[in-house]
């Protein structure tokens, strides 16, 4: 029944322009295509993102880490565990234009070449400037500035469009009802399917709704970050906008694996969680979750993914796997259903507020917009 539920309205109308009487094999890709998109070929499960926004996977892939962000990378290992992704079902793929100032995404666009386009959807935040040394500058999110930063990521790509394009981080300089118009510009224009936001808390979150449909908002969430329960995860949730949580292992550091930051290349050196006196402390609350997880048969991991997992429907983990083992752990986490022990158990392990040191550095802090109004760990 599901099935000519799918296939119906794709044939409808259409009986003398598909080649269905002419190529059957034309007719069984259309099929398989539909099929794959709708879980039917591999057991990830699906969740609508936002009442505006796309069904993705119950977990995306967040590709920076692939691009230099942690440390060196193996290209060829990012392309193999995108491929892995996608064949276990993953559909929701997350960049931003300023990831290896560009490496990131013509990464994404070799791996996907040749896959069909309806079998994934990309996640691109825009608008962070950078310097030939690679350092990091201000956030420019002028209407010509965005539509400059889209047509470059749409050629690094590979692709005709975006599925959701979104501001990295607020630019005080540019009114939000500015950007989210000029994005919806190019939603009509086709180059961009829905917009998304970073990183801002509830007064931006309501202004830029009032421009256009929001589909999610992208924001870190973790068992040491749960800043936006207070504030800002109720006005996602009274405006139908989904939430894309990043950080849900604390770039590696309530993985289970962690062994020290990589060198110079890796910003985690510089992060305060990961400093002496505070490492310790957080080291010291996974290894409390390890006694939790090993009852489940899971691993930490798994145990901190399917935590922000269960904390509603309206919400998709974003796993920053760069490696195809850590992807086929993480894969583990969507078949990990917590029970009210279990979520006790880890909010006794891991109380709100019980993370050591803040979430980044003081300047990058001083951009957060959700910080300013509406982040709140305590």
């Amino acid at each position: 029944m599901r099935f000519w539920t799918l296939v119906r309205p794709t044939l409808a109308g259409r009986e003398d322009s598909l080649p269905i009487k002419r190529d059957y094999r034309k007719v069984t890709d259309v099929v398989k295509s539909l099929l794959k998109r709708e879980g039917f070929f591999s057991n990830m499960k699906l969740r609508q993102l936002g009442q505006s926004g796309p069904r993705v996977s119950k977990i995306g892939l967040g590709c920076m880490s692939m691009s230099g962000m942690y440390g060196p990378t193996d290209r060829q290992e990012s392309i193999a565990t995108i491929h892995a992704a996608l064949d276990a079902g993953i559909t929701l793929f997350d960049t931003g234009d300023f990831y290896g100032m560009g490496h990131n995404e013509m990464l994404i666009g070799e791996a996907l070449k040749g896959v069909s386009r309806d079998q994934f959807l990309v996640s691109v935040k825009f608008g962070a400037m950078r310097d030939p040394g690679g350092n990091w500058g201000a956030y420019d999110a002028r209407p010509a500035a965005l539509k400059n930063f889209l047509a470059y990521s749409l050629q690094r790509l590979g692709l005709d469009h975006i599925d959701i394009y979104r501001p990295a981080r607020l630019d005080p300089a540019v009114p939000i009802e500015e950007t989210i118009g000029a994005i919806g510009e190019m939603v009509q224009a086709g180059y961009v399917r829905h917009i998304g936001l970073s990183e801002v808390g509830p007064d931006t979150i309501r202004r830029a709704a009032s421009v256009h449909p929001i589909s999610d908002l992208q924001i870190e969430y973790s068992l040491i970050s749960r800043g936006i329960e207070d504030k800002i995860l109720p006005v996602c949730r009274e405006l139908g906008i989904g939430i894309t949580a990043y950080g849900v292992l604390a770039r590696g550091l309530i993985s289970g694996h962690w062994q020290g930051a990589k060198g110079p290349g890796d910003f985690r050196v510089r992060s305060p969680r990961f400093q002496e006196g505070n490492v310790e402390r957080n080291l010291a609350l996974v290894e409390t979750l390890r006694d939790i997880a090993a009852t489940r048969g899971a691993s930490v991991a798994q145990l901190a993914i399917a935590w922000v997992a269960a904390r509603g429907d309206d919400i998709v983990p974003l796993v920053g796997a760069r490696r195809r083992d850590r992807l086929s752990e993480a894969l583990g986490a969507p078949d990990l259903v917590l029970t009210p022990d279990d979520l006790a158990a880890i909010e006794r392990a891991v109380p709100k507020g019980a993370a050591a040191g803040e979430r980044y550095d003081p300047k990058q802090m001083a951009v957060l917009d959700s910080e300013k109004s509406g982040f709140d760990e305590r």
